[in-house]
């Protein structure tokens, strides 16, 4: 049988990404075939594409950092799975395929009945969002937090659990995006008219508890400057080295994933060295599932029943069959996108069974 997959056949813009037709993947031993049913576009994809993100893959590589689908084939030593149950991964790389094959420990059943484009955003966007807020920045009741990216796709869940954790809420974001930031319960600010710092400080005298900064390099210390005294930047992406969804230093064709990582780190020293108690820590979705894979799983599951229980309702931005992935591309490279952009097959509601 044969499926279509994408593959980065070069570092560089969307055009290096190619549509291939080849013969299914078959299981390997504690190996599960997953037949994806959608697969979320985010920025770290357009990173790896052009080669900078610490994750990138060597040449050739398919991109798609989580994905939603049903099992379809079991390898040997499989047990408590069925074929037809809908699950979760974070493979990293490898989710823009109609076929892919996970170890059985990567999988997260999914409840019946959710919409699939909305499912997968809690994969990536929102596992991201829960964790930097309860385990990376500890949040209590009342506390200013200030989100770069507001009405993005990890921007977004910040603000919905933000709201649901009871904090004052301000996010930065274009003016297209701020009655969407509006509407999810925070202040915007206009980050293309507006000096944010300035108006942090305006707005809430001292300056905020939390920044969470998916921008890194400089901007990390204008995120320190909206600190209140022993406030914390929680400092989680490197897109400030995009312009226009291409690499801002114009040095695509290479592999440079150590690059901006290690200026990164300088940063993160210097928040510590710095005066004012102004804290720089850094958040990685990978890294934390390697080292603590149960919470992982356990976040997610909570994030699933707060999905069942319309508390919380990913923005869905525009959803792409999977040839239409270079396109996707071009739209996330635009900037200004409200909430996540997702690759689809087949219909939108998951029916079939699960655990």
């Amino acid at each position: 049988m044969k499926h279509t997959r994408i593959i980065v056949t070069r570092y560089g813009g969307p055009d290096a990404l190619k549509i291939i037709e080849e013969e299914c993947p078959e299981p390997k031993h504690g190996e599960v075939r997953v037949k994806v049913l959608a697969a979320g576009v985010s920025l770290p994809d357009l990173m790896m594409r052009e080669g900078i993100h610490p994750e990138t893959p060597s040449l050739p590589f398919t991109p798609g950092w989580d994905l939603v689908g049903a099992v379809d084939r079991l390898g040997a030593g499989v047990s408590g799975l069925e074929p037809g149950q809908i699950v979760a991964a974070l493979p990293i790389s490898g989710a823009y395929a109609e076929f892919v094959c996970l170890p059985q420990d990567e999988l997260v059943p999914v409840p019946s009945g959710l919409d699939a484009a909305e499912a997968v955003s809690l994969v990536l966007n929102y596992i991201t969002a829960y964790q930097m807020l309860h385990r990376s920045a500890k949040v209590t009741q009342g506390q200013r937090v200030l989100i770069h990216g507001a009405a993005g796709g990890v921007g977004s869940a910040l603000l919905q659990l933000g709201r649901l954790a009871g904090l004052e809420l301000y996010g930065t974001c274009s003016a297209r995006g701020a009655s969407a930031v509006s509407d999810l319960g925070a202040i915007p600010i206009d980050y293309q008219q507006q000096d944010f710092v300035e108006e942090i400080h305006r707005l809430t005298g001292e300056g905020v508890d939390v920044v969470f900064d998916s921008i890194g390099g400089t901007h990390i210390w204008r995120s320190r400057k909206a600190l209140c005294h022993g406030g914390t930047v929680v400092a989680y992406g490197l897109t400030g080295s995009l312009r226009g969804g291409r690499l801002a230093s114009c040095r695509s064709g290479g592999r440079h994933r150590f690059r901006a990582i290690a200026i990164f780190g300088l940063y993160m020293a210097g928040g510590w060295l710095l005066p004012g108690r102004k804290r720089v820590v850094p958040y990685s979705i990978q890294w934390l599932k390697r080292l603590k894979p149960a919470l992982f799983r356990q976040d997610l599951i909570a994030l699933f029943d707060l999905l069942q229980q319309q508390q919380i309702k990913p923005l869905i931005a525009q959803r792409f069959p999977l040839a239409e992935a270079r396109h996707a591309h071009e739209l996330l490279g635009t900037g200004g996108v409200t909430g996540k952009i997702v690759l689809v097959r087949n219909g939108p509601l998951l029916e079939s069974r699960t655990a």
